[in-house]
Formats: C-alpha cells, sequence, structure tokens
C-alpha cells in the first residue's frame, strides 16, 4: 500500500535539481518536485503548492482543503491506531 502524506511546499531549495522544502505538520523536509512540474507550471512557481508526499517525491498537487481532510485522517488513524495498542497492552 502506498500512502500519501499531504504537505506544503514553503520553498525551492535547489531549482536545477527540482528539490523543494516541504512542510508537513511543522516537519520540513527536501523532497524532490519533478513529477509535479511542467512547462506550465515550473519549479518556481511550486511555492505554496499542496502536495502529496511518498517516499521523498511529491507525487501530485491537491487542494488546501483535500490535504486539510487528509490530514485529519491521518491524525484519527494514529489515534485508533494508539488506542488499540492500549488495548492490546491491558493500559
Amino acid at each position: 500500500m502506498c500512502l500519501g502524506i499531504p504537505g506544503r511546499i514553503v520553498a525551492i531549495a535547489d531549482a536545477a535539481n527540482r528539490l523543494a522544502v516541504v512542510d508537513v505538520a511543522g516537519v520540513r523536509r527536501r523532497v524532490n518536485v519533478a513529477c509535479i512540474v511542467d512547462d506550465a507550471h515550473p519549479v518556481e512557481s511550486c511555492v505554496g503548492d499542496w502536495v502529496l508526499l511518498h517516499v521523498g517525491f511529491a507525487m501530485s498537487r491537491i487542494d488546501e482543503a483535500e490535504a486539510v481532510r487528509t490530514l485529519a485522517l491521518l491524525t484519527e488513524l494514529g489515534e485508533a491506531e494508539l488506542e488499540l495498542d492500549r488495548m492490546q497492552s491491558g493500559s
């Protein structure tokens, strides 16, 4: 299963190598944006874009509403996983 994590591009780190800085819930990482750029949407225009990230690559652009929904769902899943772990450990 592939899981895409939403993040927002906050800076271009290296335009020549198509590297950007993405913020995911306060954590910033360098990612490759080659999959989301083309002549109509060059690297320099990516700042501010919401993207789905997978293994260091921005795989697609998404709108902010979808990003917020996905982050909320991932938070809920994480909380559910914690609760299941507590139940299994008898806490």
